[in-house]
Parts: C-alpha cells; structure tokens; sequence
C-alpha cells in the first residue's frame, strides 16, 4: 500500500496514535500527473509550474496544509513528513518511468 494511502487511513481510525509506520520501504509507488500525449507546449507549462512551486517553497507549503496540518472538516492529521525520496525527486524533476523507481 501507498504510504500517503496507509497513513490517511491510519489517521482516520478510531485510535490512530495505537498505529507506527516503521520499517524500510517495501515499494515506491510514484504519483505523475498525467497530460494529453503530443502537447509539448502543455507540458512545458505543466513543468514550468511544478518547478515554479518548488523553487518558491509554494510546494511544500501546499504539502504541509494536506499532510501535516489538521484538515477540515474533522480536523484529522494524515501527520506524515516528506520522505527522501519525495525531496530527491523535488531536487531533480525529471520525465522517468515508473519503472526506473523499482526498489532492487
């Protein structure tokens, strides 16, 4: 299971602080934004906004309101920090398929 899915549904339960996620990472499960094939002017925009949002911190601000902060309505805190390997894919944008990210 995703982490970001499995500490969601960890911080819905009804005892979330009776849950850890602890261990090494089994799988890395990349998230893409998916786009129209054959639009390079659209997927340059796309790309220039997301590295726009890193370099001007706008990116972790939006990552801290959904994954750190209590979220509306019910105030419930997903509580979990940005991993490694999301910091090191914000460092280096790139276009690499899912495979490329597979735990050996």
């Amino acid at each position: 299971m995703d982490g970001s899915i499995l500490a969601a549904n960890i911080s819905k339960s009804k005892a979330p602080n009776d849950y850890k996620i602890v261990g090494e990472v089994l799988s890395v499960e990349p998230i893409a934004c998916m786009m129209r094939k054959d639009d390079p002017a659209f997927k340059k925009a796309v790309d220039e906004s997301i590295v726009r949002q890193i370099k001007d911190g706008s990116l972790t601000k939006l990552y801290d309101k959904w994954f750190l902060q209590p979220i509306p309505p019910n105030n419930v805190k997903v509580g979990l920090p940005l991993s490694a390997a999301t910091k090191d894919a914000w460092a280096h944008p790139n276009d690499k398929p899912m495979e490329a990210y597979e735990v050996k």
